[in-house]
């Protein structure tokens, strides 16, 4: 997946021997990544997997700016990331979203805080609530949305300021299987409308597939790239790609990797 034609190639995201650690007691310290080497170009989308502790997350917090490694950078675009950036969007698996706003009032949120005028909020709005299906629950609060709806809108709410790279850390894990095909299919259908680099954080081998060009598998921790698996199915995607061959072959050579003594904890 790249940047559609005539647009600039932006969002490109590049880590060199990064390391990060924390504090772990009084004169400990615990190493999360050690030496990450990664490279996502425009456009692409990536999914990370590996083990619990494989600082799957905090690779995906120092991309946002809210850590600095230890040693190594991490840059993007070429410059380096020094904080946070409203060019770079970060969604959880909890949907946090304001208890206290409606659907709409939570999408213009960021917009508001941006300076947006009235106008160009109610029309990015509209937008955005269209495009996820949501636009009949623009007045409701976030009690009285579905979990798969929820989620929805705090992705619409990420997309409102229209950022070159979007940081997904298991966005879907706690939905049903059947609301976590459909957001795929909407996640898929997002990236083929607009150039966005994309970094997803996933324990599910076969969503993997489905949705990125490349699988990113990290080890145990202290978590480093120990295998980099492209994935060859052709778009735009469907469900029915999941039964061809070549899923089966690339979910083995995940496996093979999450299987090494160091990544031995297997993912789902």
């Amino acid at each position: 997946m790249t940047a559609a034609a005539g647009t600039t190639a932006l969002g490109r995201i590049e880590l060199r021997d990064v390391a990060v650690s924390f504090p772990a007691g009084r004169d400990d310290r615990l190493v999360a990544l050690d030496g990450v080497d990664l490279v996502v170009e425009s456009g692409q989308l990536i999914a990370l997997i590996g083990p619990n502790g494989s600082g799957k997350s905090t690779l995906l917090r120092v991309v946002d700016g809210l850590l600095a490694p230890d040693r190594g950078a991490a840059l993007l675009d070429g410059r380096p990331i020094d904080g946070p950036d409203a060019k770079v969007g970060l969604v959880f698996q909890e949907p946090r979203l304001l208890p206290w706003r409606t659907t709409a009032a939570n999408v213009a949120y960021p917009l508001e805080l941006a300076g947006r005028s009235p106008a160009e909020t109610r029309e990015r709005v509209t937008g955005l609530l269209r495009s996820m299906r949501l636009e009949g629950a623009a007045d409701q609060i976030p009690s009285q949305l579905s979990g798969g709806m929820r989620q929805r809108a705090a992705l619409a709410r990420t997309l409102a300021l229209e950022p070159e790279v979007l940081l997904l850390d298991e966005p879907f894990s706690a939905l049903d299987e059947l609301t976590r095909e459909r957001l795929n299919l909407e996640l898929l259908a997002l990236t083929e409308r607009t150039p966005t680099t994309v970094l997803l954080v996933t324990h599910s081998v076969h969503e993997a597939i489905f949705l990125a060009d490349r699988v990113v598998v990290l080890s145990a921790r202290p978590g480093r790239v120990v295998a980099d698996i492209p994935v060859e199915l052709p778009r735009p995607r469907s469900l029915g790609d999941l039964d061809a061959a070549v899923v089966t072959e690339t979910a083995r050579a995940i496996r093979a990797h999450l299987a090494e003594p160091d990544t031995a904890e297997a993912a789902a």
